[in-house]
């Protein structure tokens, strides 16, 4: 691949952390009340920096210690965390995180029999038992005991979801240690447990390139394809394959092995909503393999849901140049760019990327998406368009980048060409109720096909019907063909869903003036104005609380009213 040292740009971070000097001047109780206003906006390293300062002053403190403790490491400083988790056991013998961290250190130095120790005597729960358990089996394959860890690993009794961690890990243990068929067998069934899941496609996938059939092996990763296309390291894996190579194992010792445990359970709390102890999974992941990309990329998109780009972009800078994902991380790192509204940086950053690769579909939709973010609807068009050409033969994964550029010709009013290109989406995925709600709303709204546009928007509420979006796209077009009392109905279904947007609120207005609820009419436009609606809208919604709603016929209500049966 092309060197990422060639595409990437430099990229700064403004810092948030107080400085020692800062710290200074705060009184104790000051430090406190800061640590915990950083914590609960989720800043650990300003949370860190107050906390330690604040335990200065009463190093004594158990709860100063834990909290201290705990933002040190979400703030991916261990051997910090080491320091006071030492202290915290002093106090708290079971301490289930303190002792992790004490194990996880204890693993990365080699010393195997301490990391037992420690992880034995920590509190126990679901994810800390499986947690333990894992660690502890590399620590036994670190001291050449394949036998004890994968016996450790059989031992545990759990919920269903165990299995597939069990099957992996031992597997990999196995792997390593070239016990060729049970390495096999374990894999397989980690993989038959979950076919989709990335990390069990690689092990079984490598596995079987050294062991079983090159057919077999291209088999494993063809299929995964099917599913998620193009995944850089599975296109590598293929590739490395059809040249005559032999996979390795998907990890090289038991620090890699610990990481990968670590990664595996932390990416899955992140997605399920553990934020917080997927945060310190990742990072000590990452510590005990600190160039692991899938873990650096996984911590990164856990601080985009934690709104906190300019962390995100800091993992991201950390994915190793020669990993076939740092291209993945320098186009996310643009989209984070653009969320610090350092738009500029963001579209060079991207210009950059598409140079350097120009056929490169996936940078060049997000230089299209960043500019319809920032509704340079033309340009996006034009942007979208160029990704469009690149496709010889379009097929259902591509309906987006249809419906994307349709929504850019619709906003920079050539109505023509969106059609064309909703139409298109929906060919290459019929039903799809984002492309039936917006050309079927389209449609509505310019008095066309009326029929066929509200049965669209109908189907794309069946399917969404806690779209707060779509719920408002059906009541609005009931209100734009008269029939005010359905559009009533259905428009207070959508403020119930999206209550803070100003549009919908706007559009309830509308409804309720219609139908002679004039005070409520009031009510939802004020509402509406207070929402910070775009500055167009805002203009309309000050007209409408002076004069009220001027009679309009719209042209979509004037073609109902000739359609048999559609009376208003």
């Amino acid at each position: 691949m092309l060197a990422a040292a060639a595409t990437a740009l430099p990229v700064t971070i403004s810092a948030q952390v107080p400085t020692p000097s800062e710290l200074s001047r705060v009184s104790p109780a000051g430090n406190y009340l800061a640590a915990r206003e950083a914590g609960s906006e989720r800043d650990s390293g300003a949370a860190a920096a107050y906390y330690r300062a604040a335990l200065k002053s009463d190093p004594k403190n158990p709860e100063l210690l834990e909290r201290a403790f705990l933002s040190v490491l979400s703030d991916g400083e261990i051997e910090d965390a080491v320091k006071l988790a030492d202290r915290i056991v002093q106090v708290d013998h079971g301490h289930r995180i303190a002792r992790l961290v004490l194990g996880v250190r204890a693993i990365k130095q080699k010393q195997y029999p301490a990391a037992r120790q420690h992880l034995a005597q920590s509190v126990r729960g679901p994810i800390a038992d499986l947690t333990a358990t894992l660690l502890s089996a590399w620590t036994f394959y670190g001291s050449n005991e394949v036998k004890p860890a994968v016996e450790t690993i059989d031992r545990l009794a759990g919920p269903d979801w165990y299995a597939i961690f069990k099957d992996l890990h031992a597997g990999l243990i196995l792997d390593l240690a070239n016990n060729k068929k049970e390495a096999g067998k374990r894999l397989e069934r980690a993989y038959k447990l979950d076919s989709n899941a990335l990390r069990a496609v690689e092990a079984y996938g490598n596995c079987a390139s050294r062991n079983a059939s090159r057919d077999e092996a291209l088999k494993i990763f063809q299929d995964f394809d099917k599913i998620l296309p193009r995944h850089p390291l599975v296109v590598e894996a293929v590739r490395d394959i059809n040249k005559g190579n032999k996979l390795p194992p998907l990890v090289q010792n038991p620090q890699a092995g610990a990481a990968e445990a670590l990664y595996g359970l932390g990416a899955s709390l992140g997605r399920q909503g553990g934020e917080d102890l997927a945060l310190v999974y990742l990072q000590l992941a990452i510590y005990l393999a600190p160039e692991q990309p899938l873990a650096l990329l996984s911590l990164a998109d856990l601080y985009e849901n934690l709104k906190k780009p300019q962390l995100a972009i800091k993992a991201y800078q950390r994915v190793p140049e020669d990993s076939s994902l740092r291209r993945n991380a320098e186009i996310q790192l643009a989209v984070d760019l653009d969320a610090l509204d350092r738009t500029e940086e963001a579209k060079s950053h991207l210009d950059k990327l598409v140079a350097a690769r120009p056929n490169d579909l996936e940078a060049v939709v997000a230089l299209g998406n960043l500019l319809r973010g920032r509704k340079q609807f033309k340009a996006c068009a034009d942007v979208y368009g160029k990704g469009i050409d690149m496709i010889s033969k379009p097929d259902k994964q591509n309906w987006l980048i249809f419906y994307f550029r349709g929504i850019c010709y619709e906003r920079s009013k050539q109505w023509d060409r969106a059609e064309a290109d909703l139409k298109k989406a929906l060919e290459l995925y019929p039903d799809q109720p984002h492309v039936l709600n917006y050309l079927g709303y389209s449609w509505v709204d310019q008095g066309i096909n009326l029929d066929d546009g509200m049965r669209m928007i109908k189907r794309a509420v069946e399917q969404r019907p806690d779209d707060g979006y779509i719920v408002d796209s059906l009541g609005w077009a009931f209100y734009r063909i008269a029939k005010y009392d359905d559009a009533v109905k259905n428009l207070e279904r959508a403020v119930e869903l999206k209550p803070e947007d100003p549009t919908i609120n706007d559009h309830l207005g509308d409804a309720y003036w219609k139908v002679g609820r004039t005070l409520e009419a009031q009510f939802q436009w004020s509402h509406a104005r207070d929402l910070n609606p775009e500055p167009e809208d805002l203009k309309k919604i000050e007209e409408k609380l002076k004069a009220g709603l001027l009679d309009e016929t719209s042209s979509a209500a004037e073609a109902a009213k000739k359609k048999p049966g559609n009376g208003g």
